[in-house]
């Protein structure tokens, strides 16, 4: 599924779709899980099992017997979830078990609610020749600025009123790592508030130690950099909240913003197992730390459908946080063929699914669509953002031209910021209908998406 990294380390990727409605039962989500299997990456001897409520721990073990398989880790414990259901675990099953026989085998245990593929995610970025540029930042400008571009998001026009963003609103970024120390995203980089820095104790009582700056869930630590290959997370992170008005490369959607992280993809990929816990760190920031949240950015995908994913998303809406999701970069059609996550929106109405268009309005050809699936179109082709480079044995900020709809759903995770940061206090409803709301129509998305337009921020 995972194209080459190119000389700037841009990650391309090839969604897995699925030709299949969204069950609404159990046993067809299962149906549609395994469908997936034959094409979609996934840890070939893992499973992610979720628990009925109360279920003990001497059933869980005969329920992981009946397979032969092995507790792996507690991914969601059910004390600490908001939505009634069990505990969720990812087990290792012996060597030579097919992934779908183990899952039939678990679901006929009356204390199992599901069991499902450990799916690996890639971003949502395709490849490009990336250089470093002081270039156009054309998916900032709008009609009225200079140089001007009327299928940018406008957010030139907002900063022309004054309406940079503000520093109490968070946005979650899960992706990479990102370069908090870059010269254009320092001013701008979040800190747990309610974690002391380097005193090897878990303040906040979130099962973190010194989760600064967020946690790194591919590598089990805090450190949420780890070098030139979190390019794909800077890259986003500067697209949303890169600050401007300093004279150092590019500006952001947000000006004034926190950036906190959660890094799920590493260099094979992300799992599902890890993206749960990323959304849940968040989710657990918000409601149970009182975090000025609004929105986390998902520019990845991959994998067929996660009835344990879905959920997590689920907690993140009932936690009132959007759920910025890049619509995938296969050139097809998720009404028909569901690109995941963004087409868990079926009925988790926090999500926004973004497609990519062009400088000149144009539906990205590498973009995927849905007239009823994907929401709007965003700048998403020759983006320029922050990114660490290596320079002389050292990691040191840099720029580069990015295209997919990873770069698409940051322009728009930065206007659910910017909104908030103008109405405090704005839920998370009202922030997803303002921005649709205000999207431009635009012929090349006209039957491509719900709006039928393209992101505008001018009137926040």
């Amino acid at each position: 599924m995972k194209t080459n990294r190119n000389t700037a380390a841009c990650i391309g990727t090839i969604l897995c779709t699925l030709a299949l409605a969204v069950p609404t039962h159990a046993q067809g989500r299962s149906d549609l899980a395994l469908a997936a299997l034959a094409t979609a990456p996934h840890v070939s001897d893992e499973l992610l099992v979720q628990y009925l409520p109360g279920v003990s721990d001497d059933a869980k073990a005969i329920a992981r017997g009946r397979v032969g398989a092995r507790l792996q880790e507690g991914v969601v414990n059910s004390q600490w979830r908001a939505d009634g259901k069990g505990d969720l675990e990812l087990v290792k099953l012996p060597p030579g078990l097919a992934i779908a026989a183990a899952v039939r085998s678990l679901e006929l245990d009356p204390n199992v609610e599901f069991a499902e593929p450990n799916w690996v995610y890639q971003h949502h970025a395709t490849s490009n020749d990336p250089y470093y540029t002081n270039g156009s930042l054309w998916g900032m400008y709008g009609d009225g600025t200079s140089p001007a571009n009327p299928y940018g998001s406008q957010a030139g026009e907002a900063w022309a009123v004054g309406k940079t963003g503000y520093s109490t609103v968070y946005v979650g970024i899960i992706d990479e790592g990102y370069m908090y120390t870059h010269e254009d995203l320092a001013a701008n980089a979040g800190v747990n508030p309610g974690e002391i820095a380097g005193n090897g104790i878990d303040d906040d009582g979130n099962g973190y130690v010194d989760d600064v700056y967020g946690w790194d869930f591919d590598g089990n630590n805090n450190t949420v950099f780890d070098g030139t290959t979190d390019d794909h997370g800077t890259h986003v992170a500067g697209t949303i909240g890169a600050v401007g008005g300093n004279n150092k490369g590019v500006a952001g959607v947000c000006w004034n913003i926190k950036l906190l992280n959660a890094k799920f993809l590493g260099r094979r990929g992300g799992t599902t197992a890890n993206a749960i816990k990323a959304v849940d760190y968040f989710t657990d920031l918000k409601t149970r730390h009182g975090l000025n949240l609004v929105a986390l950015n998902n520019s990845w995908g991959g994998g067929g459908y996660s009835q344990g994913l879905y959920d997590a998303i689920k907690r993140a809406r009932d936690g009132d946080i959007l759920f910025v999701a890049s619509a995938g970069n296969s050139s097809s059609n998720n009404d028909t063929s569901p690109s995941y996550p963004a087409s868990y929106n079926y009925d988790n109405d926090n999500i926004i699914a973004v497609a990519s268009i062009t400088s000149n309005g144009a539906l990205s050809s590498f973009s995927n669509y849905g007239a009823t699936s994907v929401d709007l179109g965003a700048p998403g082709s020759a983006i320029v953002s922050t990114v660490p480079v290596s320079s002389k044995g050292k990691v040191v900020s840099g720029y580069a031209s990015y295209s997919g709809t990873s770069m698409a759903a940051p322009h728009v995770t930065g206007a659910c910021a910017l909104y908030a940061a103008t109405h405090p206090g704005a839920s998370a409803a009202t922030i997803k209908n303002e921005v649709l709301k205000s999207a431009v129509a635009t012929p090349s998305l006209s039957g491509k998406c719900v709006t039928g337009g393209r992101l505008n921020v001018g009137d926040f």
